[in-house]
């Protein structure tokens, strides 16, 4: 296999590609230019305007190979440029639908041909994303200059106090504001749990302990759960430096491998963007396990889930940008699927309260880690990856596949295409305050 053989791959990969998207584009219109080449897609008077510069022609075969992933390769490496990436994820979703493939003879041909590129190929073709995978356990330091001061890798609620989920847009950003709705969020799924002075949670997903440390603060005890060492050995950290480890205890372990002492042993459960990762197969068995773990009279299970919208949601998931490295080997549910998972599967142990839709809070959240990031990086990101992370070879391409999902994530959850759901179920007959 030479270099003439991909050559050909690329030429044949762009006439394919510029045919889709001359079929494809119905809603927006699409500005490509490449050398002193121009093409146009589309109808600028409705929709998203996106436009980018293919600066390798590598772009075409990325793109041909791997779609989705391909392209998020084909911008960590630089293959293209763009002055507004959110508007390109944004033009795709409006044209999923008709971008979704391509004509049966040339997919054929695709499949046949992409099997032995990617063999002879593939390891230069991803490169920068096995050099830069952003994994479950990466740098503090990454999330501290990024993060807000509790640390919270999670969606924050925003309210009029912060501007809104469009302050950052209108001109009403401000110091602080970040850490106000975290506060807020952790305050709601509290408040959701109805938990105070006496009670005990159990949260599985401890992050960095913001959650554990506000309840512990109220007068609640916590057992929280994590695998990750660098977040268990943090939190643990900071619960010391607020002498608040006799109310918070961190385990690393599995949330399928609880101590049998943990049985009906907690007024409350909580768990906060962490079920994507336990795959449909398991979801069941959580419920159990939410289930086993709640005391059997009168206690809540609060949970916040990325999900899918009934439309599109299948049991079966096919991998993209999001399942490969934003949320790897995933599974989102559907709304109604989360809920009827904890009904069936605790034989109605488990009662829906609510299901509160909380999507639009997420975009803002997004932007706020990009800035921070890219306001932080070459002061304090860059040196401490280059101590704490020296399998990442190449800290240009990782930066760039953070701000890639930063943008892929926001544009999903602007267009619906994917939402955020706070779950709250309580015990049959558990009402929520006296009304007799």
């Amino acid at each position: 296999m030479t270099s003439r053989v991909w050559d050909a791959y690329v030429a044949f990969a762009r006439t394919q590609i510029l045919s889709t998207l001359q079929n494809g584009i119905s809603i927006g219109c699409l500005d490509i230019q490449e050398g002193s080449d121009k093409y146009h897609f589309g109808d600028p008077g409705g929709g998203v305007v996106a436009e980018f510069e293919v600066v390798r022609k590598d772009f075409w075969g990325r793109v041909m190979l791997s779609h989705d992933l391909g392209f998020a390769d084909a911008y960590i490496t630089g293959d293209f440029t763009t002055g507004d990436l959110k508007a390109i994820m944004k033009l795709w979703i409006d044209n999923r639908d008709s971008l979704a493939g391509l004509s049966g003879v040339a997919n054929n041909i695709v499949t046949y041909v992409s099997t032995r590129l990617i063999h002879y190929f593939g390891h230069s073709l991803k490169k920068s994303l096995a050099h830069c995978q952003l994994g479950y356990d990466p740098s503090n330091a990454l999330f501290a200059a990024m993060l807000s001061e509790e640390m919270t890798y999670s969606s924050a609620i925003w309210a009029d106090d912060e501007g809104g989920v469009r302050g950052d847009l209108e001109g009403a950003r401000r110091p602080g504001d970040l850490e106000a709705a975290q506060a807020r969020k952790i305050h709601t799924i509290l408040t959701r749990a109805r938990v105070g002075p006496g009670s005990r949670i159990l949260e599985i997903g401890s992050g960095w302990g913001a959650l554990s440390i506000a309840a512990a603060k109220m007068g609640c005890t916590v057992d929280t759960v994590t695998l990750s060492v660098n977040q268990k050995n943090l939190a643990e950290e900071r619960i010391r430096s607020l002498n608040l480890q006799d109310k918070i205890r961190v385990h690393l372990l599995d949330y399928r491998s609880l101590p049998p002492a943990f049985e009906h042993a907690f007024d409350a459960f909580v768990s906060i963007e962490m079920i994507e990762a336990v795959g449909y197969k398991n979801l069941p068995k959580y419920f159990n396990i939410v289930d086993w773990a709640l005391k059997r009279d009168r206690s809540t299970a609060v949970i916040v889930s990325s999900t899918q919208p009934e439309n599109r949601h299948t049991m079966l998931q096919t991998t993209d940008y999001s399942r490969q490295y934003q949320w790897p080997n995933c599974f989102i549910p559907s709304a109604t699927h989360m809920i009827n998972t904890a009904t069936q599967s605790t034989s109605g142990n488990l009662t829906m309260h609510s299901a509160e839709d909380f999507s639009t809070h997420y975009p803002r959240t997004l932007r706020e880690w990009s800035r921070r990031m890219q306001e932080n990086w070459a002061a304090k990101i860059a040196p401490a990856l280059a101590i704490e992370r020296p399998d990442v070879t190449d800290l240009e391409a990782y930066k760039r596949s953070w701000l890639f999902m930063f943008d892929y994530a926001e544009s999903g959850y602007v267009k619906a295409y994917t939402t955020l759901h706070m779950f709250t179920f309580v015990r049959p007959e558990n009402v929520l305050q006296a009304c007799d």
